[in-house]
Order: C-alpha cells, then structure tokens, then sequence
C-alpha cells in the first residue's frame, strides 16, 4: 500500500469525535506523533450525543481523566440504564439496565430460573433482581466497595469537547479554518493535504475524518460508499431541545415510544436534552415537534432544530490512508446511546492498528472486519426494539412489527422465543443481560426454559430467588438519593 512512515497525523473537524481522538492519541501515542486538528468555529456539532454506555469509563482510566473534573465540566449525571415507555404495548415499561439480573450457572441464565419461579407462581418482575435496576426505579445510586455498580453518564456533548481539547493542551495543533478541498497523491489515490478557504495548506501522513455527515474526506474525497439500513431502521429524522430542570436528574435516560418514533429524555446538572425520532413517512416535521413541545418536563431554552439522517455505515471505515470517526463513518441511531461509544472503540482499533511504519492493507482489512462485525451487532440489537413489539395501534409500528430484519437477528429471537438461549456473537457489545431485560421486557417470552433448573428443589428455588430479591432491597435502601451523591461528588460550579 504505502511504505512511507507515518508521523503527521491531520484530524479534520472537531466535536466529540475530533477531540476524543486528538485526546486519546496525544495522550497514548503522542511521543511519536505530530498530531493536527483544523476545525471551523463557525461549522455547528449535531451536540446531542448526550448519553453514553460503562465503556467510556475504560478509556477515561487510560487518558489518567479525573472523573470529578470531567463531570464538573460537562454537568454530568450518572446513567444506570433506558427506561423505555410505551414499546412492548403502549402503556408497558421496563429498564434496560447495565446491571448483572440475579445468578446464573454454566448451562443456563438467571432468566431460565425466574421462568421457572413464574410457573411456580412467584410472579416478581425480572427487574426485581438486579441492583442497578432498583437503584433506577428508585432515584438513587452511590459508590460501594461491597456493592459496585455498572454505570455510564449523562454528558453535555459540546462542553465534552472543550474539556478535550483543554484536556489536550499544547500537545495537539488547532488550526482554524474551513476545509476548502481534499488533496490526493496521483500515484495512489491516498490523500496528501487539505487546503483551507484562508489557502493555507495542511500537510499530512494520515487523516481523520470527523466531518460529520457529509464526510468529507471519507466520502466526498475517497468515494467509500454507503450502506444503507432503513429498510431495517425507518426512522430518518430528529428534533433536539434543551429544557430548564424541574426536577431532581434521575441516573436513567428515558425512551417513550410515539405513534411515529421514540422521544429521549436525557437529565444532566443543569438541564434537561430531549429530543424526538421519527420517520418523515408518517408524521411531518411540524407535527413532531409539536408533539415533542407537547411532552416536555421543563420550559424549552433553545428553538428546536431538526436533525435529517440516513441509518447506515460506510462501506469502510478506514479507507487508504484515512479513518472515519463519528457521524463520517456513518450513524446507527441513538436509541441505546452508542454513538460516543463507536467513536471510542474506532480509535482504540486504530491505535492498536497504527501504521507507524507506513499503511498496510492487511491493518485496513482487520480494521474493517471487526468494525463491521461491531456495528452489524449493535444494529441488530437496535432492530430489536422495533420488531419485537406488540402494537397495531399505528401505520408505524404495524410496519416495524411486520418488516423482515436481518438472518442474524431473525435467529437470535426464534432462539430466544422457541428455547430460551442467547448466544453472543464475536463483535456484540451488549450482553445476555441486554438482549434478555428488552426481550422480555417486550413481551417476548420464551416457550420453555434450560431444564437444569429442575436440579433445584423448588423450595431451594424459592429461596433461592427471595434471598437475591431481598439482599438487593437491602442494599438499595441504604444508598443516598442520585442528587444527594452528585451534590456531595461531582456538582457543577
């Protein structure tokens, strides 16, 4: 491909996947590295990739980030999980949570031994056996060395990207300006430069494309390709305001379902993000943010803007000589808060990756091999809350519970429905845990379960599941409000 040494690395746009790769390869690879980032003040972040998953947590240990420092800057909240109203039948709840439910064995999940204890009559709910759950349902959440939580945050997107770029210091190169033209070497096709509208001219060994939709480099210059999933994923549009807090933030995100999409709540210190998905097909632009201003907590503290999408991928996310990141390498929904977490897992695949001594396609082909494998798992997952749903009460959802979905996905929920067992595949992110919470929560329930359960009495079962019930009460009712815990930990100046 291209033996030349790489050295100078050029990021190009800023936002949350500008900085958290500028950040992460300073801090990790900066010894070897001239890293710049050129980035328009006048160019607008879509900035509402507000919640995130436990992952995020791993990378800030590796950047040495000071947690009560990140959350004091970005008015954080901790997240436990996604309430999610109004999806199974249209007045039904359930948390996904990020928790472990009760116990399992090596044949067989915690789920096969609840089955059997409703069919023994003990009809607690499934949520009723996980901690971070109950600390959910009941607004509170602390740190325990006896009792750890999984956890993740509730962040505001564009102070998170000023917080990485102080974060960064003098060790990353800003340059601001717009990019008025991507620059190609004619022997390869690999890009050499970008020119700016100012006529300066950024050189570079490898780029970063963190243009956002319209990827610039990725696409416009390198003519990827795009895959296109809302034959799976209809939903194509999305309102965004901010709210003033009227209440106490509660360490969940919450999704409730319309009759056309799914509206997002988001609490942080300060505010509230909300915002409404829809598909254009069944409700105009107008009507959903009507519907949206209609179903708001606070008094709203910007105007609504609409957001235009396409769910889908780039046909590679690392292309010649450039990485796409972000909104560039293509967009999967918010529905499960993954967007900041493909960001992040994109840039450690790339520093393991690195092509310190020049790029080689077989770097290229693993690169593009586990991220497709990532994101057809988390597109599955994200399908998921749209086909396994019970209701006929709208053109959209009849359409969503009738639309074939992809052969892995089909598999996974005739698995689940007909024995009762999940099996993960290589690049899932979301555990048996995940698929198990929204499946059930969903109404899709299995027709049997393992039959090593019946190797317990069924007074041993009972016991069994009153002892967990009762143990996570416990330890639940001893934790400070999520309030009280951020005022005394983290809270914004």
């Amino acid at each position: 491909m291209n033996s030349e040494k790489v050295q100078k690395v050029v990021i190009a746009g800023g936002g949350t996947s500008g900085w958290m790769a500028a950040a992460s390869l300073s801090k990790l690879l900066g010894k070897t590295l001239d890293i710049t980032l050129v980035e328009s003040d006048d160019i607008g972040t879509v900035g509402v990739g507000e919640a995130t998953i436990p992952p995020i947590r791993t990378l800030h240990k590796l950047l040495n980030i000071d947690e009560k420092a990140f959350m004091r800057a970005t008015n954080s909240t901790f997240k436990l999980g996604i309430e999610f109203n109004h999806w199974g039948q249209k007045d039904d709840t359930y948390i996904h949570s990020f928790g472990v439910t009760g116990k399992e064995c090596w044949a067989g999940e915690f789920h096969h031994f609840w089955l059997r204890g409703k069919e023994l009559g003990i009809n607690a709910p499934f949520g009723d056996y996980c901690y971070e759950l109950q600390a959910s349902k009941q607004g509170k959440f602390a740190f325990s060395a006896n009792a750890p939580m999984n956890f993740a945050y509730h962040l505001d997107a564009t102070r998170y990207a000023k917080f990485l770029r102080d974060f960064c210091g003098e060790s990353v190169t800003r340059i601001e300006g717009k990019i008025q033209s991507v620059n190609k070497h004619t022997h390869n096709g690999f890009i050499s430069s970008l020119t700016l509208d100012s006529g300066q001219v950024i050189d570079g060994d490898f780029f970063i494309d963190c243009t956002g939709f319209k990827g610039l480099l990725i696409e416009e210059a390198l003519h990827t390709g795009y895959e296109d999933w809302s034959h799976w994923l209809p939903c194509d549009s999305a309102i965004a305001v901010q709210t003033q807090a009227n209440s106490d933030p509660l360490p969940y995100t919450r999704s409730t379902a319309h009759d056309f999409g799914w509206q997002w709540r988001i609490p942080l210190q300060n505010r509230v993000g909300n915002g409404m998905v829809f598909c254009s097909r069944y409700v105009s632009d107008e009507e959903a943010k009507e519907a949206l201003l209609a179903n708001l907590d606070g008094s709203p503290i910007n105007e609504p803007r609409v957001i235009k999408f396409k769910t889908g991928r780039r046909r590679k996310g690392w292309n010649k000589n450039c990485v796409a990141l972000g909104l560039a390498s293509g967009f999967v929904e918010p529905l499960e808060s993954t967007s900041i977490h493909l960001i992040m897992t994109g840039i450690v695949r790339l520093m393991r990756l690195f092509p310190f001594d020049g790029v080689r396609q077989s770097a290229i082909d693993e690169y593009n091999e586990k991220l497709t494998s990532e994101l057809h798992s988390i597109r599955d997952f994200i399908i998921l809350h749209y086909k396994v749903t019970q209701r006929e009460d709208s053109p959209f959802w009849r359409h969503c519970q009738s639309m074939d979905v992809p052969a892995s996905l089909s598999h996974k929920i005739h698995l689940f429905k007909e024995t009762g067992r999940v099996f993960l595949d290589d690049g899932d992110i979301f555990r048996v845990d995940s698929w198990t919470q929204v499946m059930l929560g969903q109404g899709l329930e299995p027709k049997q379960y393992h039959r090593i359960v019946n190797e317990m009495s069924d007074d041993e079962l009972q016991r069994f599941l009153a002892g967990m019930r009762k143990a996570i009460e416990q330890r639940v009712s001893s934790l400070p409000s999520h309030q009280q815990f951020l005022q005394r930990y983290c809270a914004a100046n």
